[in-house]
Formats: C-alpha cells, sequence, structure tokens
C-alpha cells in the first residue's frame, strides 16, 4: 500500500551548459554581472575614501565598518535599495546609496531591520530619495512585524531640496509617524546615536524603545549657531545636546557609551535579550482552525536542496535588451525550489502561466510564473473555439488568467504564501482575445492579486511590460519584496515596441512641420528612442527609483527568498481573506 501511495513530484531539466546558446547566455550575463558589481562596489564606498577618512578622524567608524561589527559572525546583510539614487542628484555631486544602508540581518540569531545613515555622504543628510528609502524599510518591517535598529548619523534634511523632503505623505514626517505606528504594534526598535542627529531627525530616536548614544555624538532641535540666530543664546555642542547632558540632565538618552565600538556591543547585547512575541504559542496552535498559521517544515540544507546547481541559471538568459528569450520556466523552478519538487495546478490548462506549490526553505509556497515557451492549446471561447493554436510563451492569455486567478484565491484560502516570478510580455490582444474576455479574465486575475491577503514577493528574471506587470503582482501590488535579475527589463513596453510607435509618432509631427525624414533620420530617431527607452527599463533605473528592492545574482534566488520568507514569517497575522465582486 505505501509503494501505491508514492508519486514523484520532482521536476527535470532539459538545460545542456555545454550547448552554443547556454554558453553564450552565461558569458553574457557574467560580463553584465562583473559590471554590475563593479558599480556596486563603487557605490558601497559612500562618499568615498577621504570622506571615510575624515569620519574616522572624528573617531567613528564608517556605516559599514559599523555593520560589520553589529552582524553575527559569519552572516551578510540581504541589502535592500543599495542602488537607490543612482544615476539621480548629479547637481550635488550624487547621494550614493541615498546615503544610507537598509537591509535585513541576523543580530544575536534574531533577524533585524538595519537602517543606518553613511555621514559620508553629505554628513549623512535626508535627500528625497533617502527619505523614501528608510520609508520602504520601515513599510517592511511593519508588515512583517521585524524588530528594526537605526544607526543614526545625520545632518539631517538636504536643504537644497527641502521642497521634496519634508512635507509630503511619503517624505521625511512619516518616518517619526511610522516610529510610533511600530510601537504600537509591539515592533521592536532600537537607535544608537554615534554622530550628529539634528532638527527634526532629533524625533527619530527618541520615539523608538530605546536610546544608546556615544560620547562626542549630539542631538538637538537647532545646533549653536541657529539657537544664537534665533534666541540669541550661546553654547557649545556638548553642552546642548552631548551625550553626557542626555544621559545626565534630560534623561533622554538611555545608554551613554564611549565609543562606536562598546555602544554597538550594548546595542547587540539589548536584541540578545529581546522576547518572541508570536512564536511558541503559534506553534503550539499550528493545526487549529483560527487564521494565523503558515505551513512550514523542519529543514535541512543538503537534504532539500534543489537537485540541480543553481550556477546553470546563467545559461538560460540572453542579458541583451530587446533578446528574444525562450525557455521553460521549470528550469528556474527546478533550482529554486526544495528538492526540485513542484506540485503543479492545472497542468494541461493555461499553460504561458505556470501555477503550483513547493516548499523553499521548509516554507510552504504556491507559485505563479511565466512560461516562456510557446505552447498549444485548444481555444475555449470566441471565434477560433474548439480550434488548437500556438499560445506565445510569456503572453497571459484569457485561460491562463482565470487559472492564475483561482490559484491565488486557493493560496489565501490556505494560508499559503506567493512567490511570482516574471517575464512577462503582457495580455493577449486582438479580436480573439477579446471575444474570449480577456479583459474579464485580467480584471479577475488583478483582483485576486490585489485582494490577496498572505505575503506575496516578486522576482522579475526577464521581461515585465505592461499590465503583465500588475497581474504578475508588480510594486503597485504590496509585494513583501521585490527582487530583480540583472535580466530583468521593466517597463510599459520593451523598448523596440516604444521605439517603433513613439519615433512613428515624432516623424508625422515633423513631417506636419514641413520636415520630409530620409530613411536615414528615420533610423536615428528610432535608434535615439530606443537607447532612451531601453537605458529607463533597466533595473538599474528602477532600483535607483525604489522601484525594486534589490538587483538580485541569479544563483542566490534561492538563498534571498528563504531569508524574505522568514522574514513574512514574523508577521503570522492574516486578515480574512474577501475578494470582493469577481468577474464571471
Amino acid at each position: 500500500m505505501a509503494d501505491e501511495l508514492k508519486f514523484d513530484n520532482s521536476l527535470g531539466s532539459k538545460l545542456d551548459m555545454e550547448a552554443p546558446r547556454a554558453k553564450a547566455n552565461r558569458e553574457a550575463l557574467l560580463a553584465l554581472m562583473q559590471t554590475v558589481g563593479a558599480e556596486e562596489a563603487q557605490i558601497k564606498l559612500g562618499g568615498g575614501v577621504k570622506a571615510a577618512e575624515a569620519q574616522r578622524a572624528k573617531g567613528r567608524l564608517t556605516v559599514r565598518e559599523r555593520l560589520r561589527l553589529l552582524l553575527d559572525e559569519g552572516t551578510e546583510l540581504l541589502e535592500l535599495g543599495l542602488w537607490s539614487a543612482y544615476g539621480m542628484y548629479g547637481e550635488y555631486g550624487g547621494a550614493p546609496g541615498a546615503g544610507v544602508v537598509t537591509g535585513l540581518g541576523r543580530v544575536c540569531g534574531r533577524m533585524c531591520m538595519i537602517i543606518a545613515n553613511d555621514a559620508t555622504v553629505k554628513a549623512g543628510a535626508f535627500f528625497p530619495m533617502t527619505a523614501k528609502k528608510v520609508l520602504r524599510a520601515q513599510n517592511i518591517a511593519l508588515e512583517n512585524r521585524i524588530p528594526t535598529l537605526y544607526l543614526v548619523d545625520s545632518s539631517g534634511v538636504f536643504l537644497p531640496l527641502q521642497e521634496d523632503v519634508f512635507p509630503d505623505t511619503d517624505d521625511f514626517g512619516r518616518v517619526f509617524r511610522n516610529n510610533a505606528v511600530m510601537s504600537s504594534l509591539g515592533i521592536p526598535q532600537i537607535t544608537a546615536i554615534m554622530g550628529m542627529c539634528v532638527a527634526g531627525g532629533a524625533y527619530l530616536p527618541v520615539m523608538t524603545d530605546t536610546v544608546l548614544m556615544t560620547e562626542g555624538s549630539g542631538l538637538f532641535l537647532a545646533g549653536p549657531s541657529l539657537v544664537q540666530a534665533a534666541i540669541g543664546q550661546k553654547t557649545d555642542a556638548e553642552e546642548l545636546g552631548g551625550a553626557t547632558m542626555h544621559a545626565e540632565i534630560s534623561g533622554t538618552v538611555d545608554f551613554k557609551e564611549p565609543n562606536d565600538h562598546l555602544c554597538i556591543a550594548r546595542l547587540r547585547s539589548l536584541v540578545g535579550k529581546m522576547g518572541e512575541r508570536h512564536s511558541s504559542e503559534l506553534r503550539a496552535a499550528q493545526w487549529e482552525s483560527e487564521r494565523g498559521v503558515y505551513n512550514s517544515l523542519a529543514f535541512d540544507v543538503i537534504r532539500d536542496a534543489p537537485k540541480f546547481a543553481a550556477e546553470e541559471l546563467y545559461g538560460l538568459l540572453n542579458p541583451a535588451p530587446g533578446s528574444s528569450n525562450v525557455y521553460d520556466m521549470h528550469e528556474v523552478i527546478a533550482r529554486v525550489v526544495d528538492r526540485s519538487e513542484f506540485d503543479e495546478y492545472k497542468t494541461d490548462f493555461g499553460r504561458t502561466v505556470l501555477c503550483g506549490y513547493a516548499r523553499i526553505g521548509g516554507r510552504a509556497v504556491g507559485i505563479v510564473a511565466n512560461q516562456k515557451t510557446n505552447q498549444n492549446q485548444t481555444v475555449a471561447m470566441g471565434p477560433a473555439a474548439g480550434m488548437n493554436r500556438i499560445e506565445v510563451g510569456g503572453v497571459i492569455y484569457t485561460e491562463s488568467a482565470q487559472k492564475a486567478a483561482r490559484f491565488i484565491m486557493d493560496c489565501n484560502q490556505n494560508l499559503v504564501p506567493l512567490v511570482f516570478l516574471h517575464d512577462v510580455n503582457g495580455f493577449m490582444v486582438g479580436k480573439d482575445a477579446e471575444w474570449s474576455g480577456i479583459i474579464r479574465a485580467g480584471a479577475k486575475m488583478v483582483s485576486a492579486v490585489s485582494t490577496s491577503v498572505v505575503p506575496k514577493i516578486t522576482v522579475i528574471i526577464g521581461g515585465s511590460f505592461g499590465a503583465g506587470h500588475y497581474a504578475m503582482c508588480g510594486k503597485a501590488y504590496d509585494p513583501r519584496f521585490l527582487f530583480a535579475w540583472p535580466t530583468a527589463r521593466y517597463a510599459v513596453m520593451s523598448g523596440a515596441s516604444a521605439a517603433n510607435t513613439l519615433a512613428e509618432v515624432r516623424a508625422k509631427q515633423m513631417e506636419r512641420g514641413g520636415k520630409v525624414l530620409s530613411d536615414a533620420e528615420k533610423k536615428a530617431l528610432y535608434d535615439e528612442i530606443k537607447g532612451t527607452y531601453d537605458a529607463q527599463a533597466d533595473p538599474r533605473y528602477g532600483a535607483a527609483r525604489l522601484w525594486i528592492d534589490a538587483i538580485i545574482d541569479p544563483a542566490k534566488t534561492r538563498d534571498v527568498l528563504i531569508t524574505a520568507l522568514e522574514a513574512c514569517a514574523l508577521n503570522p497575522d492574516v486578515p480574512r481573506f474577501n475578494p470582493g465582486v469577481l468577474q464571471t
């Protein structure tokens, strides 16, 4: 009887790394990753070597030196928002990483969200993207109930851009509002002041649970010069807002420490004594009917590893803009999920979208992924009903949207987190598609994604174009995390399609003005538009604007998802799923 119950849900692989195309893809992707890696290394230098030397001359560590001391030995920060402000603020000398480092890291075994100012970048001042990056980190911490540590070393708002930092709902003031909301939800927050903390920024540490401060740091609403200008009072920085004053007189600081090293040691000690609000009672209630527990099994790194090497993913896609990548998305799934086991849902229906159940790091997940190989399908509705047709890989057809919508709803019903793997061109168009109800089916899928209450994590592997980006849980649909491979392309439509359309429109405008363009001029116009569009579709452009949380090495996709899923599991509270009115 036991043998009769055995079945094989493990995925195979037909990826031949010795094939010419795979070799060419690998070489091109490794070259791209080398370029991306060099740019990341430059961003991590912050304000540069001289600025780092100036920081150390004050008796302070640089932000990355602080992080090395803070994080558990042998662990790494899953850095989020590294590329923020990339290529922006050139008129002010740039703001690498937006002058702040954010990410998930382990401190005394606890996963924490870390938000640390980089004082080598304009004295840690808040640019518009700095505020948005801090808010994104706080929102991730809020959604997932992650303890949050702030390493403060900032001169406050970057005054030349104050109008874009100060007043709006997603600007600087929202940071303090989030401090209060996080506290009300029982999310631990600890601040270590290891430099300047002035003006409005002075509220941040005081609105967290615990405040540490190093000698030589400053905490005040207005510095000595501004105080003298405002009220005529002369005072030095230490008397006005130094660590000793706040520890002995104002009582604002809970722990005064001599230097960065001992401050970080104290911070680690405090994190090590934090309690865990939910975990024990929830584990005991694992099989009770109340909502709020995700399915997880004990996980063994070796036993549960995928059957195929993650590095083989380098041979899958050609990273050149506009490349027509045709590949089987099962190859990606087989290198991401535990034991390469995948229970595929409605395998033979709506084949351009793959849906199914798996485990990643022992945690149950539902996967929604675009299939990039062309598929044979019998047409169900419309003028071609009953006929066989070839469906283009990466395109969402009516049947695919219907399947995905139902699968997403099932995952919400059964408390299964969702992972979306993007390589999508958009929804199918044309008479057959319209007659089959593509708009109605697409609305159903978008609605299911919108009202989904389980954690959602998105990985953009290739293209993520048009409404397909929305249906596959793009940034506007509240994924807990959104990652991208260096091969990602992120836009309303591909560069070639957009350039064809825009070049034609521009040419007709010029011709109406009396200028007749030659073929060479039309091609030059096309190339110019395509170049601009391709640059804007590059994942670095999106990551600079925080549309993407991190650009990740394809071979590390599984590791990144394991960390993200662990973060999601810290918040076991799931609202009631209420999908609303669905098109039928």
